[in-house]
């Protein structure tokens, strides 16, 4: 404590700021790999139809706590180095600013890694295909074709209202999409 003593009021300040900020992040950190941070509501059969992204969300808890933990840290080495009280205040902002903006566009990113993986059909409307199953002529038929959708290839049912049978291996493209998920399709010219 004799050390702490001889410090002037504006590192006895960094000090606190320093311990106070690292013992939460380190709580933050702790919490985080035991998984106690969940949104966790227990067993829930509910479907959910939204749009589920977080956003850029810059002022969170997390990215508070980082903040003041560089701050405190990066003002306590700018303080060793020798430089003055205002140096060493804008230092420790723009890196306590640039750490809060790094975690907050890393979180932003790794929430766009995730998909559902629900195939919405509308999504098949003007993809290029090829039949599979025959389709037959004038809605008679219902047939299969290979589709690639969202990014994987698809067997979906189809109809068409072309005048002749769609055989395996005619390409075709998807002009629409029925109310109960059966593509309507056309020979590709």
């Amino acid at each position: 404590m004799e050390w702490y003593l001889e410090l002037s009021s504006f590192e006895k300040t960094y000090w606190i700021v320093t311990g106070i900020s690292t013992l939460f992040f380190l709580f933050v950190l702790i919490s985080t790999f035991i998984g106690a941070d969940t949104d966790d509501i227990g067993d829930v059969d509910v479907e959910i139809e939204a749009d589920t992204g977080v956003g850029f969300q810059f002022f969170t808890f997390k990215n508070l706590v980082a903040f003041f933990t560089i701050f405190g840290w990066i003002g306590l080495a700018s303080l060793e180095a020798g430089n003055s009280k205002t140096t060493t205040i804008i230092i420790s902002i723009f890196c306590g600013l640039l750490m809060m903006f790094v975690m907050a566009a890393m979180f932003y990113y790794i929430s766009k890694l995730t998909s559902s993986g629900t195939l919405k059909m509308q999504n098949a409307l003007n993809a290029i295909g090829e039949v599979y199953l025959t389709v037959g002529a004038n809605r008679s038929k219902i047939g299969k074709v290979q589709v690639k959708i969202q990014g994987a290839l698809r067997e979906l049912e189809a109809l068409t209202d072309y005048k002749e049978d769609l055989k395996q291996g005619n390409v075709i493209k998807v002009i629409d999409v029925t109310n109960n998920g059966i593509l309507i399709i056309e020979p590709q010219k």
